[in-house]
């Protein structure tokens, strides 16, 4: 989120879009924070605790007040309900530390790690009602070559996310 909001300030999405809000559910998130520092709306809806049917209603409701033109997941870590993505129909977009067609679901650089990749890919998508099934947007390569820790392979993924997430927002923005 961090990249995110620093391109809409001074980078390739300066004057393309703007950040209309910041939701977690957690409380202590670093993109509550981040927002609250810029000047953005931020609000959390904690799902500790609460069912996750309740939690998901929760949540579509904030979305519903907000009518926002996309819903860009940077750190969010939930699986969105059915509703929430029928709702907003190709307007929830997702980053993925991996090619969805070879990893789906979390870890994506321990799978890359753990299986001696060379290379990886990160795919920015679509949300649908599969996990990480979406239409691709964009996709990178990650360069593993050299990485000897999980350590190693999660920065050189991070490095590339940053500014390939704002590109292919960008590319999405300008159609």
């Amino acid at each position: 989120m961090k990249a995110i909001a620093k391109n809409v300030q001074s980078g390739n999405l300066k004057d393309i879009c703007k950040i209309q809000s910041v939701f977690s559910n957690k409380a202590n998130a670093e993109g509550l924070q981040l927002a609250d520092e810029l000047g953005i709306q931020s609000h959390c809806i904690p799902s500790k605790g609460e069912k996750r049917k309740t939690y998901n209603n929760m949540l579509l409701e904030w979305l519903k007040k907000r009518n926002p033109d996309y819903i860009i997941l940077a750190g969010y870590m939930k699986i969105l309900s059915a509703e929430i993505i029928r709702e907003f129909p190709k307007k929830i977009i997702n980053i993925h530390p991996a090619d969805t067609a070879e990893h789906q679901g979390l870890h994506g650089y321990d799978w890359a790690f753990e299986n001696k990749l060379i290379t990886t890919k990160i795919t920015v998508h679509y949300v649908d009602e599969g996990l990480d099934t979406g239409k691709i947007i964009g996709q990178s390569i990650v360069d593993l070559i050299g990485c000897n820790s999980l350590e190693e392979v999660e920065q050189e993924g991070l490095n590339i996310e940053h500014e390939f997430y704002s590109e292919c927002l960008k590319k999405i923005f300008e159609d």
